[in-house]
């Protein structure tokens, strides 16, 4: 399953630097034209972007960029520079409704040193658990087995105990719509070192 290498730290600054200049240009772009909407070309740009991450176009650019804007930021790596000590072990709550996967980020996360609670293929039994252990992180899926979503257990664990998520998904458009409720985003298929550098991430910054 984890079979993709490692981002390099090379690649990560120039990522980030990448968003941070497109971030700068439409935020800008956007403000300047108010409610009378991009040009045309700088409109086909954006949303030729947003479908990229399958997002609903059928929308204003404002309300399309602020989905890919909280897409782009949420799952691109800070530089390096920025992480100046590695995270201390981790009580980790994961959540993820695929056996493999959950298998192989289980083992992944054991690896690097962190517990983890779990894990749990639904909300319900996810939530209950959270209530017994002292978690310090919740790793999201977001579609999940049974009627409550990753979208409301994040919801649920930020208002009962403060408990910060890094969502795990590919189902960018809900992820997009609800980024508060999330530290990071770490897109599907990914790897066992990708998720452990959100986490380094969100946990050290």
């Amino acid at each position: 399953m984890f079979d993709r290498p490692p981002v390099s730290e090379t690649a990560n600054d120039e990522a980030h630097e990448a968003v941070e200049r497109l971030c700068a240009l439409y935020d800008r772009l956007l403000e300047q034209v108010g409610d009378g909407g991009l040009s045309e070309a700088a409109s086909a740009e954006l949303r030729a972007m947003a479908g990229i991450y399958d997002l609903d176009l059928q929308r204003t650019d404002a309300e399309v960029w602020a989905d890919l804007r909280a897409v782009l930021i949420r799952q691109t790596p800070r530089p390096k520079a920025a992480e100046t000590t590695a995270p201390e072990p981790l009580t980790l709550l994961l959540v993820e409704d695929d056996p493999e996967t959950a298998a192989d980020l289980t083992l992944a996360l054991v690896e690097a040193g962190h517990s983890v609670v779990g894990p749990f293929q639904n909300a319900e039994a996810a939530e209950a658990a959270a209530a017994l252990h002292l978690v310090d992180l919740a790793l999201l899926d977001i579609n999940l087995t049974g009627e409550t979503t990753g979208i409301d257990l994040a919801r649920a664990l930020k208002d009962r105990w403060g408990l910060p998520s890094l969502f795990l998904t590919g189902d960018i458009g809900a992820a997009a719509r609800h980024a508060d409720l999330a530290e990071a985003l770490v897109l599907k298929p990914y790897t066992g070192a990708q998720v452990l550098e959100a986490i380094t991430r969100v946990t050290t910054h």
